[in-house]
């Protein structure tokens, strides 16, 4: 499945040639730099590149959105990254972005418009499900041939901007077999790497919250935990290992699957 490679488009080499892509697609500081999630990147590279869509990414200019920063409380940091991440998408003439960070999604969508930055901020899998729904992108009913699989909200893409029907109605669509963990949608509980907690010490308390998050999951009996952002992939994966369930129970992104069931 690897072994099957694809050019990726660059906004600058685009533009060079008097090119315009409809899209960009912003990879995320996870998707450079994570090893696990560079392989969601990969996953949904190639299906934009199986629907034949017209999209770039920045590549090497490509900076953090000062998400990080401001949840840290570090607002002047956050607009410093947010306004040279404005003038690149200027430059660019940027006007509808791919995210699959629910992070990078929010504050594009939601935080950005306060410093000028109005764009049409798509979530890769709200994406997806349109081509779905559009014929273009068809997909077996059961194409993971009945394989259990548990969803997982991420608190951005959920609570946040209300995106809970998409996710659920791609995995029915790929197996007859999604379990509803019994917090689910606006009761979800959170990965626990949320609001910066990703790059700091736990604080004292009985249990971390990945923990008990994955015990949530484990209480379905799934062979599969799908996520859908970087931060709960990291969080509900470490939270397999510490059960010492990495072997039997996988952690996989849905474009991942989605991928998986197209064979590419």
């Amino acid at each position: 499945m690897e072994t099957r490679k694809i050019e990726v488009p660059v906004m600058a080499d685009m533009f060079a040639r008097g090119e315009k892509p409809e899209y960009l697609f912003w990879v995320g500081c996870a998707g450079a730099f994570d090893d696990r999630y560079k392989k969601v990147v990969r996953a949904f590279t190639k299906i934009l590149t199986y629907l034949n869509v017209s999209y770039a990414v920045l590549g090497k200019e490509e900076t953090c959105t000062g998400d990080p920063a401001r949840r840290a409380g570090n607002e002047m940091l956050y607009q410093m990254q947010a306004l040279t991440v404005i003038e690149t998408f200027k430059m660019y003439e940027v006007r509808k972005i791919i995210t699959i960070c629910p992070h990078c999604y929010n504050i594009f969508k939601n935080e950005y418009p306060d410093l000028g930055g109005n764009y049409e901020v798509i979530n890769y899998l709200v994406f997806l499900k349109q081509y779905i729904d559009d014929g273009k992108l068809k997909i077996d009913a059961g194409a993971l041939d009945n394989v259990r699989i548990t969803y997982h909200d991420p608190c951005y893409l959920g609570r946040a901007n209300d995106i809970y029907s998409e996710p659920r109605q791609i995995l029915n669509a790929l197996t007859g077999n999604m379990v509803e963990m019994e917090r689910h949608k606006s009761f979800a509980l959170c990965c626990g790497a949320g609001g910066a907690q990703m790059f700091k010490e736990a604080e004292k308390g009985e249990k971390e919250i990945f923990i008990e998050r994955t015990e949530d999951a484990l209480k379905t009996d799934p062979a599969i935990i799908a996520t859908a952002c970087p931060f709960c992939m990291t969080m509900l994966t470490d939270g397999l290992k510490y059960k010492n369930k990495e072997e039997e129970i996988k952690n996989f992104d849905i474009a991942e699957l989605i991928a998986r069931s197209l064979n590419l």
